[in-house]
């Protein structure tokens, strides 16, 4: 239940799906820091998989598949958005929105998948957000390369000048 509720993130009092996402912001910052990105990603892989686990075993737990303290799935989201992206805190706010906005929109599949009631329904709807969230960052980074330039900005981390 730890671990699906993301901590104390799941059982916030309102809009506890918010509160998982902002608490995989520092989980993103530590993987940044010490994994490089391949690593990064092996890690949301496997993370993802124990989450399955988590969410599954949680919504029987709670007696609803996607239970609302169940956020394990926005933390896995949440990095999938920030997948190969290096950690800025205007990055890893731009990410939160656009995952935010996405994990509420649930585009096709994620909306497919949110209709899947167990732990991989659970998970895959949000990792699906992620996806629709990663490829609109990689957009605004594009946008704000032609638009401002690049020294000095999150958005230009790795590109050449």
């Amino acid at each position: 239940m730890l671990l699906a509720a993301w901590g104390p993130c799941g059982y916030a009092p309102v809009a506890p799906g918010t509160f998982g996402t902002l608490g995989a912001i520092p989980l993103y910052w530590a993987l940044d820091r010490w994994l490089d990105a391949p690593q990064a990603l092996v890690f949301t892989v496997l993370l993802c998989a124990v989450g399955v686990a988590a969410a599954q075993r949680a919504g029987r737990y709670w007696g609803i598949a996607d239970a609302s303290p169940i956020v394990i799935d926005e933390v896995v989201g949440y990095l999938v958005t920030m997948a190969f992206v290096p950690f800025s805190w205007p990055a890893a706010l731009v990410g939160f929105l656009l995952f935010r906005l996405f994990d509420v929109l649930k585009p096709w599949p994620a909306s497919a998948f949110d209709r899947v009631k167990n732990g991989f329904g659970v998970m895959m709807d949000d990792v699906a957000a992620g996806v629709f969230a990663w490829c609109a960052l990689q957009l605004v980074a594009v946008a704000l390369r032609l638009l401002a330039g690049c020294p000095g900005h999150w958005w230009c981390t790795g590109v050449a000048p």
